[in-house]
């Protein structure tokens, strides 16, 4: 991979979806807000839902989404990729085919013309593996970098993905390993070494399409990405917008060995800590689960894995055959009725 001569992530301060306004800031902007009501509007900003979905005809609706964020990686190219592949994601965490896409974009005065080239050629690249096309844009000048896509696409009005359909006796399953956020901060005191985030990477660039070409064959009940609010974050969101509880086993949530241990060297994002407070009110932890393995589950992923609500029933079949597709899935837990907690964390 080929980096700047400035590193563009000494250029952010903050990296990815670390950059995120918390959750439960979010919430409180939002209150107060008129929701106008128009029937073909399925799923709107008041659902915290990962895209708006638009009723067209009988046959279509218009899934539409919009991510953004800095660098979170030096190479130009690569970061472009990564961008894109996250913001394309919530097109796919509804079920979505993404078809049209929109660059976002924000330069320093001083950034040369091959960077933004290769910022803008990642982003071209990414949307084409998907199957959109990026037709046009916004760039304006500013402070840092940022790079990403508003993106269109389409998906039956009845096989729409939400993230509030979870179901008593569901089993979830996540599509990709936890510990970017940790990983890419200790990256920046250089203690990470290259084959490990070669690793994360690719990770970072895999799309979700993959996934949820798999999971639209099996009647799923929920499903959302684990990106800028975490595992609990996310999973606090699905458990109240179905009025379930979700149980997360974890020792069966998959993350990548290295994060742990600088989690418990302390390399924890800011973004980490704003999960927490917005989510822990509502997370019960039973069992032995270490400080450092939960720090994990609240940090925030950057174009991150599926988190999937499938029926008892067909989840075994469903997990095998992702994994044939070479998603690296794992079943992380279950839903029941609604408990005291919304999420319970079982060691």
């Amino acid at each position: 991979m080929m980096e700047t001569e400035v590193k563009l992530t000494k250029l952010a301060s903050c990296a990815g979806c670390g950059a995120k306004v918390g959750a439960g800031t979010l919430a409180r902007m939002l209150e107060g807000f008129e929701t106008h009501y128009d029937p073909r509007l399925i799923v709107g900003y008041d659902k915290s839902d990962d895209a708006s979905v638009y009723v067209i005809t009988d046959e279509v609706a218009l899934v539409q989404t919009t991510d953004f964020f800095p660098p979170i990686v030096d190479d130009p190219y690569l970061f472009g990729q990564i961008a894109a592949a996250n913001a394309l994601s919530d097109v796919y965490a509804m079920g979505g085919e993404p078809r049209t896409a929109l660059n976002i974009m924000c330069l320093p005065e001083s950034m040369d013309k091959h960077t933004v080239h290769e910022i803008l050629r990642g982003g071209y690249a990414k949307a084409y593996e998907a199957g959109a096309i990026i037709t046009g844009g916004h760039t304006i000048h500013g402070a840092e970098p940022i790079y990403g896509l508003a993106v269109a696409g389409f998906v039956h009005p009845d096989k729409v993905l939400t993230n509030s359909g979870a179901e008593p006796g569901d089993v979830l399953l996540l599509t990709k390993p936890l510990g970017v956020g940790v990983i890419t901060t200790a990256a920046k005191a250089d203690l990470v070494e290259a084959p490990v985030l070669d690793r994360i990477y690719r990770q970072m660039a895999t799309l979700n399409k993959a996934a949820r070409d798999v999971l639209v064959n099996y009647p799923v009940h929920s499903c959302t990405d684990v990106t800028g609010f975490a595992l609990l974050g996310h999973s606090f969101e699905m458990a109240q917008g179905s009025g379930c509880t979700l149980y997360i086993r974890a020792h069966a949530v998959p993350f990548h060995p290295e994060a742990l241990e600088l989690a418990r060297m302390g390399f924890i994002p800011a973004g980490a800590y704003r999960n927490r407070e917005y989510a822990q009110a509502g997370v019960q932890v039973s069992g032995k689960v270490e400080q450092a393995l939960e720090d994990l589950f609240y940090d925030p992923q950057t174009s991150g894995g599926l988190l999937a609500a499938v029926p008892e029933e067909c989840a075994e079949e469903c997990l095998q055959q992702l994994l044939a597709a070479g998603v690296e899935t794992a079943r992380i837990g279950y839903v029941t009725e609604q408990q005291e907690a919304a999420v319970c964390l079982e060691g």
